[in-house]
Order: C-alpha cells, then structure tokens, then sequence
C-alpha cells in the first residue's frame, strides 16, 4: 500500500521551501546569496519564518527520501536502483546546469557585487561561471544521490540486521538520537557553501531508511504526536527567539545543540502528525504530489528573476514584490515542469524523465 503521508509531506515542504525562498531573497539579516533588504522597516519581523522552518524542512526531506529508499530497494535491484537514481537525480543536478540551469546562475551572480565585471569576460568563461553558479536549490538532488550510493554500498556488508535492530527503537531511543543529529552536525560541513552539510543530512538520510521506515516506529509517533509537538514548540520558540538576526544557515548557530534538538523534534512531530491525520490522497493532493518535484526544481527561478527584474530596480512596491516573487515562484515551478518535461533531450538533462511526461513518481526517486 502507498504511503500517502509521504508524498503529501513532500508537496508540503517544497510550498514551504518556496515562501522560505521569498522571504530568504529579501531577507533583513544579512543571509548572502540573495538581492537583500528592500523594505524601510528597521526590523522585518516576519522574517522570523526562515528561522521556524530552516533547521528542519530539508532534514525532514532527507528522512522521507531515506524512507523511499528503502520502499524502492524492497523492490528493486541494488543496479536497477543506482540506475534510476543516477538519471533521475545526478542527470538534472550535473548535466542540467549546463543544459539549463545555468540562467539561474546568470542572476546569481548579477546579484553579486562582482556581476558587472564577470560579464565583461568572454562568452565562454562567461557561461562557465554561470554553469558553477547555477546550482541553487540541486544541491539537495546531488546530496541525495551520493547518500544513495553509499546506501548501496552499506547494505551490501550490513545484510538488513541493523535495519531489523532499528525495528526495536522506542521514544526514548528516538530523543537520544538528538546526540547523533547534533555530533553529525559538527562534521563534514562545506566552508563556504553550507548547504553542502554531509554529516547532518546524511544522518537524517540513514535514520530514514534504518529507523523510520519501520511501520511500528511510525505508530510510536503517531502515540507521541503530541508529547514531541509541544517539545518541538518550546525548542522553536527558544530557537527563534535566541537567534533571530543571526545567521541561522552558517556556524556557530547551525552546530549548536538547540538547533539541532529543534530541526530533530520537529522532524518527529511532522512524520507522527502527517502519518496521523494527513494519510490520505485526494484529486487536489495528488496533483499537488505529481507536480511537486518542478515545483521544487523551478520555483527558485521564478523568485529569483522577479527580484532581480523587478524588485532590484524598484518598480513596485516592496509589499508588491514579495507577492510577485511568491507568484512567479509558482508560475516558474509549475510552468517550466509543464513545458521542458515535453522536450524531448531537455527532459532527460533537466528533469531526469527518460520517456513521455508522466508523474513524478517519488517513492521510486526521491
């Protein structure tokens, strides 16, 4: 039987990426990488949101992609797996930018104060900084494709007896893991693009497939739901309010134990709650879930082109463009998927899809 809950906390996050990725372009806290403030308010108060969901919406991908992945070997070869991984995530995230990607790169580095000079050098070494700049929100695809491999490679020695161990975890085994979140977090971190957090996202890829893909582990949350939803609260709100106007995506936040105890309990609240009360699927749900992965792929695009078109030269309002960066992100997200996953090479290096559209299918790819 198909998870529903799964696919329907994945259309989820990536709506919650995509408002995180307006406020994130506007942001008042000095976060690099994005065009900045743009309002006269001396405090941009909502911007507390990218504090809420930061720590834990990508951790809470890693786990579900960790899940998948054990839902998709049960059925497949370890070959057949690596196969479709490798097109369906490493194609998009490597090929990709030189195929497409490397527009986003273009209006990343036009928002860098160093834009003007690199579009003064040759076409060629142009296009090549902008095919290194273009990465934006695949770093997670390229992420996930390695933790893939490395699964394959782990379940080759582990033969599923420590899966079959993690079958026996209970509650109290599951807040001492909060230790091993918080120990990966200190480890195999990027210096300067921090999203690339191998240790901390690769625990929570592991955890998915050891631990949380267990259906008794899932109802030992759904017991828990509301124990672990006011922990995740208090942690939040502790977190939120100790760090707001720092920066919440680089050290020494991002490694400190309350972040990691925040991104973790919230991880277990949103598995026990979805499993709970969102285990269904509608017309709307599965649409939503189909289209969710260009969503992600393209959504930054949209935002992006918007601030940089129209927020950058001031030719509306600030209110205006948060709204019509939140519109393009969707209008990008949805259009694009729509158009490049009917051309024919440009879906395969772009969106990994081999055939004729179809549906994203995620248990089988993410």
């Amino acid at each position: 039987m198909r998870k529903t809950y799964l696919d329907n906390i994945r259309w989820v996050t990536v709506i919650l990426v995509l408002v995180f990725h307006v406020l994130y372009m506007y942001n008042a806290e000095g976060i690099p990488g994005t065009l900045g403030k743009i309002t006269d308010m001396e405090i941009q108060y909502y911007d507390v949101f990218q504090y809420i969901v930061y720590p834990w919406f990508m951790m809470l991908l890693f786990i579900v992609s960790g899940i998948c992945s054990r839902i998709s070997l049960e059925r497949k070869t370890a070959k057949r797996f690596a196969a479709d991984r490798t097109v369906r995530l490493l194609v998009p995230s490597t090929v990709g930018l030189f195929a497409f990607q490397f527009t986003q790169g273009w209006i990343n580095t036009s928002f860098s104060a160093a834009g003007s000079e690199i579009m003064r050098f040759p076409g060629i070494i142009k296009y090549l900084i902008c095919v290194l700049s273009g990465c934006g929100v695949l770093w997670y695809m390229q992420l996930l494709w390695l933790f893939s491999m490395l699964l394959i490679l782990v379940r080759r020695f582990e033969k599923d007896r420590l899966w079959r161990l993690c079958e026996k975890c209970g509650i109290v085994w599951l807040i001492i893991m909060t230790a091993v979140i918080w120990l990966s977090a200190q480890i195999l971190n990027t210096p300067v693009v921090t999203v690339y957090r191998f240790g901390y996202y690769g625990a929570a890829f592991f955890l998915g497939y050891f631990v949380f893909s267990h259906d008794w582990v899932i109802e030992l949350l759904k017991k828990w739901f509301y124990p672990l939803l006011a922990a995740a609260v208090i942690l939040g709100a502790v977190f939120c309010c100790s760090s707001f106007g720092l920066n919440y995506a680089a050290e020494p936040l991002n490694r400190t134990p309350l972040y990691a105890a925040y991104a973790w309990f919230t991880s277990l609240t949103m598995l026990g709650g979805f499993a709970k009360y969102f285990n269904f699927d509608t017309g709307f749900t599965r649409w939503m879930s189909d289209h969710s992965f260009g969503l992600y792929v393209f959504h930054y695009l949209g935002i992006s082109s918007a601030a940089l078109l129209i927020a950058k030269p001031g030719l509306l309002p600030p209110w205006a463009c948060y709204v019509v960066s939140l519109a393009a992100g969707f209008a990008a997200g949805y259009g694009l998927y729509a158009i490049i996953s009917r051309i024919p090479y440009y879906r395969w290096a772009v969106l990994g899809i081999r055939e004729k559209p179809c549906n994203a299918q995620y248990h089988e790819t993410a």
